[in-house]
């Protein structure tokens, strides 16, 4: 039986899935299975998983109806649990491809850290392959606070990642999220005590302007809020206030360009719960004193303008 599950969510992805593919059939750890999930793409990558489980048996493929990438993850999760004896899930987008060693390497790098959880660097891409250094193939260990506070963005997608099996037990992506990431990867994270990391960009994650991370509005962007809440929440209740502080900061900074690009698309809807929100959140921020009137002066005043042109006032009296 395959060691590595490797899992591919595939939706009109026939102009990637190829060079996706590809490049797990061409690990140099060879001893892994494939399993593409086909969400009901109405393009032809049905098709092309269809040709890729015919030449090799390590492919499996899944077809379902368009139901959306997390549920697409949880479909294959929930296949590996019922169907196959491998320890470990590797996740990667139907539009990247990895290095021929990246399982090699992180396979190799669990077992020597005796580590469930292993993270290799990425590299963004419009098309080549990232470049690597020797030097960062040699692992490492981290604590997870230490590297979702550095290493942010790679710390909370679920793709270039090696988890063991036992990381997913009772857990699931939420159906239906937009940037399901965010509701999961963080709690697989500090799950560990330490985590293992391999500095070198060993994926290539693909700079898709048409993809869904790129989309100008949506109302599925307010779910990431909903994430972030979730997070801030979590770390309260580990009574880290220096993580709470971390992640609210970046919260109130997705604030004004979430509040620009709805004003922009004229979503008054949504404009007025993120009015709603932000204010909120300004509210109890300030309170705990994680904002700096003059660093965030244009979001204060984007929800605050009243408040904080008196507020500038007075301080511009008193300096006089």
């Amino acid at each position: 039986m395959a060691q590595i599950s490797v899992i591919v969510p595939v939706y009109r992805a026939e102009k990637f899935l190829n060079r996706c593919v590809d490049s797990i059939l061409a690990q140099t750890f060879e001893d892994l299975e494939v399993i593409l999930v086909d969400d009901g793409s109405p393009d032809t990558s049905g098709q092309i998983c269809d040709d890729y489980a015919a030449r090799d048996s390590r492919v499996h493929v899944i077809h379902q109806e368009n139901a959306g990438v997390c549920v697409a993850r949880n479909v294959s999760l929930d296949w590996v649990f019922a169907n196959s004896e491998s320890q470990w899930i590797f996740f990667i987008d139907n539009d990247d491809w990895m290095h021929p060693e990246t399982l090699k390497r992180m396979h190799q790098a669990a077992l020597e850290h005796r580590s469930n959880l292993v993270i290799c660097g990425y590299g963004q891409t419009g098309g080549e392959d990232p470049v690597i250094e020797e030097a960062q193939l040699k692992s490492r260990k981290w604590k997870p606070k230490d590297f979702y506070m550095q290493h942010f963005v790679n710390a909370t997608v679920c793709w270039g990642k090696l988890y063991h099996r036992s990381c997913f037990d009772g857990l699931r992506y939420p159906p239906g999220k937009y940037i399901e990431d965010e509701f999961l990867t963080y709690r697989l994270l500090f799950a560990q005590e330490t985590l293992t990391v391999i500095p070198a960009p060993l994926y290539a994650y693909y700079y898709n302007e048409s993809g869904i991370s790129k989309m100008r509005w949506t109302p599925k962007r307010l779910d990431s809020w909903e994430a972030y809440e979730q997070q801030i929440a979590w770390f309260e209740k580990l009574g880290d206030r220096e993580l709470v502080r971390f992640r609210v900061r970046n919260y109130v900074d997705m604030l004004l360009p979430y509040f620009q690009a709805a004003r922009e698309a004229d979503a008054q809807k949504e404009l007025e719960i993120i009015r709603k929100k932000g204010r909120s959140l300004l509210r109890w921020a300030w309170k705990q004193g994680f904002l700096d009137f003059w660093c965030d002066f244009e979001t204060l005043s984007a929800f605050y303008p009243v408040w904080t042109k008196a507020y500038r006032f007075y301080i511009d009296k008193c300096k006089k």
